[in-house]
C-alpha cells in the first residue's frame, strides 16, 4: 500500500514537473511571437490611453532621437503626484509607439547638488523657460512647502524646447481643477513641443489693419499664442501697393473692423480667397460705446456698414445688425452703495454677455468650455452654390434679439426679466464655409483695376475655408491700464473665470491651415475620478482599518483551505 501511494505521488509530481514545463514553453514561444508585434488594449470609458492616429503618424516618423529631462519628480502632494504617473504613463506610450527614438529620464532637481549648484540649476531652468510652482503639503500634524518644477526639457537635433506639464489658470480655478485640465492636455502640449522643434517653415497669419482694428495691446493674447504655431503679423492694404500687401500670408484675421473698406481692398480681399487664402472674419455689425456705457452709464447700438456685407452675402453668410440678449450669460460687478465708508459691490447677471457652450461635434468647438461673447450679433447662412456651412456655435434656449438702433443702459440690471421675450432660441452666432468660392467681383470689376496691369483676375477659388464670426470681442484681452498688466484671452475679471476664448480661436485657425492633428489632441477630455475630500475626512480611520487588517484576514483564510484540503487529500 505504501509502495503504491509512492509510485502514484511521483506520478502526480512527474505531471506537474511536465505541465509546468510545457506552460513555460507556451509563454516564452507566446513573448517571442508578440515581439513582432505591437498592441495595447484601451478598456478606458474615454480611452484616455489610446493616442491620436495624427500622434502616432509623428512618432512613427521620427527620424532622430527626441530627448527628455523631466524634472516633475521628488515628494509632492497627492494631485501632482497623480499628474506625474500621467505623464510617465504618457512618456510610456510615446516611446513605444516611436520605436526607441524618444527617451526620457526623471530627475529630481537639486538631488546630490550643493546648495549653490542647486541655485544655479533653479536659475537656468527659469531661464530656459520652465515655471516653477509652490506647493503644499499637509500632514495632520503640520504644513510644508516645496519649489517644484513641474515640467521638462525636450532635445531634438540640437535644439531645445519646454514641454510646460502643469500649467496654472486663473487665481479663481483650485489646484485639483487645474491638475485636472493639465492631465487632459498631457498629449497634446508634449506632440506640440515636439512639432515645434520640428516644424523649420511656419505657415504666415496676417493681421489686417487700417479700418480701426483690435490692436496690438488688446489682441496680445491671441497673437502671442498664435506665434507658437505660425508666423505672425500686421499689415494694412497701403493704398498703390495693395496687390503686394498679403502676398506671402496663408491666412489673413479681420478683427472687430470700425470703419469701412474700400473697393480695392474688397478686391485685394477677394482674390486673396481666390488663390486658396483662408480668413477668420471677427465683425461686428452693430457700433456699441463702452467708454460712453462705463462713464454714462447707457450707449447705443447702431448699425455700423463696413462694406463687406455683400462679400460674404455672396461667400454664404449674412450679417444681422441686432444684439444679442441671452439669459446664459455674464455677470456685472456694480457698486450698489456704501456701508461703513466702503464701497458696497454686487454681481448682476449682463445679458448683452452671452456665454455660448456648444453642443457640435466638429473638431473645432467639441468638447470646448464656455466661450464668452460681448455685444455679439446673429448672422444666417444663404445660397452659395458649392459652398459647405457648418454651424459652430448658437446662443442659447433662452435668447432675445434687439433690432437697431436701440439704447443700453446699466441700470436695467435691476429691472425685472420678461421671460416671454425670449423665444429666439438658439441663434447662430459662427460658421464655418468651406468650398469652391466663386469671387466677389465677378461681373462687376472696377475701372481701377480692369486697368492695371498687374492685377491677375480670378472668378472661381481653389478649395479652401473661412470662419465667420459675428463678434469681434471674442478676441479682445482685457487690460489693466494702471498696472499695465495684459490678462489672458478669455479671462473675466468680474468672476475671475477664464473663458475658453483662446482655445476656441487657436482651433478656428489650426482648422484653416489644416492642422487638424492639432484640433484632434486639444478637443480630448480625460476625466479623472477624484477621490471625495469629505468621505476621506469622515472615513479615514475605517479604510486604515480595513487595508490594514483584510490582507491578514484572506491569508489566515487561504491557510487555512489550503490545509484543510491537504489534510483531506493525503489523509489515509
Amino acid at each position: 500500500m505504501v509502495k503504491q501511494n509512492t509510485l502514484q505521488h511521483k506520478n502526480t509530481k512527474g505531471k506537474d514537473i511536465l505541465s509546468f514545463l510545457a506552460l513555460l514553453v507556451i509563454v516564452i514561444f507566446i513573448n517571442f511571437l508578440a515581439s513582432f508585434y505591437f498592441e495595447r488594449f484601451d478598456l478606458t470609458s474615454e480611452k484616455r490611453y489610446t493616442l491620436a492616429s495624427s500622434t502616432k503618424s509623428l512618432l512613427q516618423n521620427l527620424d532622430d532621437e527626441v530627448y527628455l529631462k523631466v524634472y516633475l519628480n521628488g515628494d509632492f502632494n497627492p494631485g501632482f503626484t497623480r499628474l506625474r504617473n500621467e505623464a510617465r504613463e504618457i512618456l510610456d506610450e510615446f516611446r513605444a509607439y516611436s520605436k526607441g527614438h524618444l527617451q526620457y529620464e526623471f530627475i529630481v532637481p537639486g538631488e546630490g547638488l550643493t546648495k549653490e549648484e542647486s541655485t544655479n540649476l533653479d536659475k537656468q531652468l527659469y531661464e530656459k523657460g520652465l515655471i516653477p510652482e509652490t506647493v503644499s503639503i499637509r500632514t495632520k500634524d503640520k504644513t510644508t512647502e516645496n519649489v517644484i518644477w513641474p515640467g521638462a526639457i525636450v532635445s531634438y537635433k540640437g535644439r531645445e524646447s519646454v514641454w510646460q506639464i502643469f500649467t496654472r489658470q486663473s487665481p479663481g480655478i483650485d489646484p485639483e481643477t487645474c491638475i485636472n485640465n493639465s492631465v487632459e492636455e498631457l498629449e497634446y502640449s508634449l506632440t506640440n513641443t515636439i512639432r515645434k522643434l520640428q516644424r523649420t517653415k511656419k505657415a504666415e497669419v496676417t493681421f489686417i489693419q487700417g479700418h480701426r482694428e483690435l490692436d496690438t495691446i488688446a489682441q496680445y493674447d491671441f497673437m502671442r499664442s498664435l506665434s507658437e504655431y505660425y508666423e505672425v503679423n500686421q499689415t494694412t492694404i497701403p493704398k498703390g501697393r495693395e496687390l503686394s500687401a498679403l502676398k506671402g500670408s496663408d491666412a489673413i484675421v479681420i478683427s472687430q473692423p470700425d470703419t469701412s473698406f474700400t473697393d480695392k481692398e474688397k478686391y485685394v480681399i477677394d482674390q486673396f480667397i481666390m488663390n486658396g487664402g483662408k480668413v477668420l472674419w471677427l465683425i461686428d455689425p452693430v457700433s456699441t460705446n463702452r467708454d460712453s456705457l462705463r462713464k454714462g452709464g447707457f450707449t447705443m447700438g447702431i448699425n455700423r456698414p463696413l462694406e463687406i456685407e455683400d462679400m460674404l452675402f455672396k461667400y454664404g453668410v449674412r450679417l444681422n445688425p441686432v444684439l444679442i440678449q441671452d439669459r446664459q450669460c455674464g455677470y456685472l460687478k456694480m457698486n450698489t452703495g456704501f456701508q461703513k465708508g466702503q464701497a458696497k459691490f454686487e454681481m448682476f447677471p449682463w445679458l448683452y454677455t452671452p456665454l455660448i457652450l456648444s453642443n457640435s461635434d466638429h473638431p473645432i468647438v467639441k468638447n470646448l468650455d464656455l466661450i464668452k461673447f460681448d455685444f455679439a450679433s446673429t448672422l444666417d447662412t444663404v445660397s452659395a452654390k458649392g459652398i459647405k456651412k457648418t454651424i459652430l456655435l448658437k446662443t442659447s434656449r433662452y435668447t432675445k434679439t434687439q433690432p437697431t438702433p436701440t439704447r443700453v443702459f446699466l441700470a436695467m440690471v435691476t429691472m425685472p426679466i420678461k421671460e416671454s421675450q425670449f423665444i429666439n432660441s438658439y441663434q447662430p452666432v459662427a460658421c464655418l464655409l468651406e468650398g469652391e468660392f466663386s469671387s466677389f467681383v465677378e461681373y462687376r470689376l472696377p475701372t481701377a483695376l480692369l486697368n492695371d496691369s498687374n492685377f491677375k483676375y480670378k472668378d472661381k477659388s481653389k478649395f479652401t475655408k473661412m470662419i465667420v464670426v459675428s463678434d469681434g470681442d471674442v478676441a479682445r484681452n482685457d487690460f489693466n491700464g494702471a498696472t499695465g498688466q495684459i490678462y489672458p484671452l478669455g479671462f473675466d475679471r468680474n468672476t475671475q473665470q477664464i473663458f475658453a476664448n483662446k482655445t476656441f480661436l487657436l482651433n478656428c485657425i489650426n482648422y484653416l491651415l489644416d492642422d487638424e492633428g492639432m484640433l484632434q489632441l486639444r478637443s480630448r477630455e480625460v476625466k479623472l475620478r477624484l477621490l471625495d475630500r469629505k468621505k476621506i475626512e469622515s472615513q479615514r480611520a475605517k479604510w486604515q482599518m480595513v487595508n490594514a487588517a483584510l490582507p491578514l484576514v484572506l491569508l489566515i483564510v487561504l491557510a487555512l483551505v489550503q490545509f484543510y484540503i491537504r489534510k483531506k487529500k493525503y489523509a489515509a
